[in-house]
């Protein structure tokens, strides 16, 4: 009676109802109400012994899961509604995942006629989704405070035509700066840009928001622009009046960009040299900056990035490979080995790992699987992990094409060789089918995207082509949509704190750039010069956006993602070992390294273990994410900055800087001055001076106030952080 009366009251006539299908009706409705979501029915092993899909990803599976678990008990097609499918989520009937849909509902009478109707699922080839649009496309916003109202339509293959903003899902990259309600209206928060991330039925689109300073009284004020980098990011930062800081002072400018170009302080007298250069800032600038993309050191800094992601580690590898394979990357760096080859060498390679040192990039994942992963995140920026079990839930990857993309590092073999610690990378020749995890079927390799142009290899490969090369060919072709471009972005990364796409190995529709245009013109200088790193490097650090100064105007003081001011770094942990070396005038003592050896020519992680280096962050390379590296300051880093064994021996040490100056009988003002630059790289202003030599003449030991003040500069800012 209960059924019946509710089907009278709500006068539902499944006769008279459109029709309705699985596909295009009900299972949005499943996803949107959170039956579908990880913490309910999607999760890996389901709820309450019901499994779907993650995110609804695979429609016929929850199509079967719904007809067919409990032996079809879920539906009453004499009663619909008497049928658990609704029962549940009206909460007719106990359910675990409470209220879900109310009775009477919009989304009852839908799921209530698709059941009286037969529970069709419909034609994939008419009621899937082609694309989604969204209405307006950008917003624009001249102050925080306004509301803008989304739509999103949804175009199906039949070329029907639908509004369903209430079932798709829509939120905020940047919450702070602009923030989506469940009604999809958008509200401006503060000054700056967010986009607008909407997802339906695996389709995907966004909505760039730009919430404008409504501050009155800004005028644009131009500065010098020093390349294309600034031309892009000035324009949009004019658009967003948002007023750029200057460049910084040559002091900073010398610490800074020998920091990120070689991973070293410059000594006191290259800045006292600098320093009293007359020549114009910009010639004397670029000049410093070929210098430095010229000395050993700049192999040494870009070396230890790259053993970092290509996990250069004696775990994996044994000592005897772990130093071939650094010296093949030092050698790449110090050759400038374009970008391109580079790479290919890694994926091409065969034979001994001793002969052939680039055949170490296989011995770390071993895999194929992994180690699709591995190449994935780390050449083109897409992380591909996730579909291993299940459709991307934020992007167009699936399932599929993770085997597929598997398939081609498949055929890779490894073998012990003849000497201690060598191995042999050879091609299988039978036996290295991947197989789907479903249905068992054989997955032939294919790319993540098709060819646009003849040089790219097909989208599927002829049986019996080396796989490995097919493979090479498409992911350094200057077609490839992601190749230059994750380079270009993670490049960029180095050098501003953040990359334009942040995380730099994150490159999917719903997380933007926060300039495209900046990033496609990297991209396309990049690939101009045919994968030159150096001449990227030069283009980058040659902006004023990179020598922008760290202080922040009225203007620009909330802003974040723009590039208008630079951003403090901490020196990660093996810049500060090198750092307090030159500082102290004291070198670790690691019986595994060359005495001459600095903290970033260390072989691996085995170096100095357990101690100040992996306190500070220095990875364990285990993984090939730039995440692994931490160069956060919390109080550890700060209990062992103030009371640490490694500073105050290295600061108290009778071969130091400070005793060689006592022992040479400098005056107090040669002292400061040299204190001040070996750590800081300038002089010592006039109130500084003043006070530092006010306090060495204090009546106790020089020498220990000298100690006291070298103490007081490594554990400043200034000394911590390259700014």
């Amino acid at each position: 009676m209960k059924s019946a009366f509710i089907f009278l009251v709500l006068g539902i006539t499944a006769q008279a109802a459109e029709p309705v299908t699985f596909l295009r009706d009900v299972a949005p409705i499943l996803n949107k109400v959170g039956c579908t979501s990880g913490p309910c029915h999607g999760a890996a092993k389901g709820k309450n012994g019901f499994k779907l899909s993650l995110r609804g990803y695979d429609p016929e599976f929850d199509y079967q899961a719904l007809l067919y678990d409990l032996s079809g008990r879920r539906f009453n097609r004499s009663d619909p509604a008497r049928s658990l499918m609704l029962a549940k989520p009206t909460q007719q009937v106990a359910h675990g995942g409470g209220l879900r849909i109310e009775p009477g509902s919009k989304y009852y009478q839908t799921i209530f006629n698709w059941i009286a109707q037969g529970v069709p699922y419909g034609d994939p080839a008419k009621d899937k989704i082609a694309s989604i649009a969204m209405e307006p496309a950008t917003i624009e916003m001249d102050k925080p405070g306004t509301e803008t109202q989304i739509k999103v339509v949804a175009h199906y293959l039949d070329g029907a035509v639908r509004d369903v903003t209430k079932e798709a899902v829509i939120a905020s990259n940047i919450p702070d700066t602009a923030d989506v309600n469940t009604d999809a209206v958008v509200k401006g928060i503060r000054t700056g840009e967010a986009t607008m991330l909407v997802r339906y039925e695996g389709k995907f689109g966004t909505v760039p928001v730009t919430v404008l300073n409504p501050k009155p009284g800004f005028a644009w004020k131009p500065l010098p622009q020093n390349n294309y980098i600034d031309q892009l990011i000035d324009a949009k930062l004019k658009r967003l009046k948002i007023q750029p800081s200057p460049a910084i002072d040559d002091a900073g400018f010398l610490r800074r960009v020998s920091e990120d170009l070689t991973g070293q302080l410059p000594t006191p007298a290259e800045a006292k040299a600098f320093l009293a250069d007359p020549t114009p800032s910009k010639l004397k600038r670029a000049k410093m900056i070929d210098a430095l993309l010229a000395r050993k050191s700049y192999v040494d800094h870009f070396a230890l990035k790259w053993g970092d992601l290509l996990q250069n580690n004696r775990k994996f590898l044994g000592d005897k490979a772990a130093w071939e394979f650094r010296e093949w990357i030092r050698d790449s760096v110090a050759t400038n080995k374009h970008y391109d080859r580079f790479v290919r060498e890694m994926l091409e390679s065969r034979g001994s790992t001793n002969d052939n040192p680039a055949a170490n990039y296989f011995r770390v994942t071993r895999d194929p699987k992994p180690t699709m992963e591995k190449t994935t995140q780390l050449f083109l920026g897409v992380r591909m992990v996730c579909t291993q079990c299940h459709d991307h839930p934020f992007e167009r990857w699936t399932q599929n094409q993770y085997y597929e993309m598997t398939s081609f590092f498949s055929g890779v073999g490894l073998r012990p060789g003849f000497e201690s610690g060598e191995e042999i990378l050879f091609d299988k020749r039978d036996d290295f089918d991947v197989r789907h995890p479903k249905d068992d079927r054989v997955m032939k390799p294919k790319f993540l995207v098709a060819a646009t142009t003849a040089s790219i290899a097909p989208v599927a490969l002829p049986d019996g082509s080396d796989r490995r090369k097919a493979f090479a060919d498409w992911i350094t072709s200057k077609e490839n949509p992601f190749f230059a471009k994750s380079m270009a972005n993670r490049m960029w990364s180095y050098f501003m704190g953040k990359g334009i796409i942040d995380p730099v190995d994150d490159i999917r529709a719903s997380n933007p750039p926060s300039n495209e245009a900046l990033l496609d013109a990297l991209t396309k200088d990049f690939k101009d010069h045919d994968y030159d790193l150096k001449s990227l490097i030069r283009n980058i650090v040659n902006s004023r956006a990179y020598q922008a100064e760290i202080t922040a105007n009225e203007w620009n003081e909330t802003d974040a993602i723009n590039f208008s001011h630079q951003t403090p770094r901490r020196l990660n942990a093996e810049q500060l070992m090198d750092a307090l070396t030159q500082a102290t005038g004291v070198r670790p003592d690691f019986p595994e390294a060359p005495a001459e050896s600095t903290a970033e020519a260390y072989v691996d992680p085995h170096v100095g273990r357990d101690g100040f280096l992996d306190l500070f962050g220095r990875p364990a390379r285990d993984s090939a994410c730039e995440c692994e590296r931490k160069t956060d300051l919390a109080l550890p880093q700060a209990l062992n900055l103030v009371n640490g064994k490694t500073i105050s021996d290295a600061i108290a040490d009778p071969t130091g800087r400070i005793a060689k100056a006592s022992i040479a009988g400098v005056s107090d003002r040669t002292l400061l001055e040299e204190l001040y630059l070996s750590t800081l790289s300038r002089q010592p202003t006039a109130v500084e001076l003043d006070k530092g030599m006010t306090y060495l003449r204090g009546g106790d030991s020089r020498a220990t106030r000298a100690q006291d003040l070298l103490w007081a500069l490594v554990n400043s800012k200034a000394f911590l952080y390259n700014r």
